[in-house]
């Protein structure tokens, strides 16, 4: 199987329609074997019945994976992606924010050397078409900067939730990710800088989706984003040694 395309989904019955049809089209369109996985994440609405009953196109395989219960976003993408059989594994946002068209360029990426093919809000050339409210974007952008200088990243936008992996990257740092929480991006990519895989991006156009599943409503999940971030070096310290304080 030439691409595996991993969606988690928490309570997404309402959108995850629009994903897996534009997803499932772009991928008959173009005759390339693919398996679409939706985790739901300990889902309490209709997700996993909608996927189950969802037309699947000649050639594709859709499942849904379920557990209870809610874990959080990174541990549903961990179970997805470990789970996956491509020689390529994708995770993309149920809410459709990035476009499927999209992953051509990240396979081309992949096929020119890249171990990793990460897409960005943030580089020459990225539109977005609806923006989020201004505080969320400046508190992002704080966030960029602490993270990069706590995690000796230089990635202005790690938090995109569209990425490729080849198979051997998504297996080696994903059965090493240790966090469950929105955080395990920057977990991922600092690991990946740690072990020397190639890690490329590529500008795309996004959409702000309202009705986000992972709020920043409060002072008190603010403040626990950062906690999670101030947690990676100390998690994989025996991995890699001890590190500059």
């Amino acid at each position: 199987m030439k691409l595996s395309i991993v969606v988690p989904a928490y309570n997404e019955e309402d959108r995850i329609r629009i994903t897996l049809s534009e997803t499932l089209a772009w991928l008959a369109e173009r005759n390339l074997g693919a398996e679409v996985l939706v985790v739901s994440d300990g889902s309490r609405d209709g997700t996993r019945s909608v996927v189950e009953n969802f037309p699947v196109p000649e050639g594709l395989v859709l499942r849904c994976l379920e557990y209870f219960p809610n874990r959080g976003k990174g541990h549903a993408v961990r179970y997805g992606m470990l789970r996956a059989q491509g020689e390529c594994i994708l995770f993309m946002d149920a809410d459709y924010s990035v476009p499927a068209d999209f992953i051509h360029t990240a396979m081309n990426l992949i096929a020119e050397g890249a171990d990793i093919a990460m897409a960005s809000r943030a580089l020459p050339g990225a539109a977005i078409t609806k923006h989020q409210r201004p505080l969320r974007e400046l508190s992002g952008k704080l966030y960029t900067l602490v993270q990069n200088a706590w995690l000796g990243l230089d990635y202005p936008d790690t938090q995109c939730g569209f990425k490729l992996f080849t198979r051997r990257a998504c297996q080696d740092l994903f059965s090493r990710q240790k966090l469950n929480s929105v955080i395990f991006d920057p977990e991922i990519l600092y690991l990946a800088r740690r072990r020397g895989y190639r890690v490329a991006q590529f500008p795309v156009v996004w959409t702000h989706q309202e009705d986000s599943r992972i709020q920043y409503d409060t002072l008190g999940k603010t403040l626990s984003v950062f906690s999670e971030l101030f947690r990676i070096r100390r998690l994989h310290k025996r991995t890699f040694g001890r590190e500059m304080s």
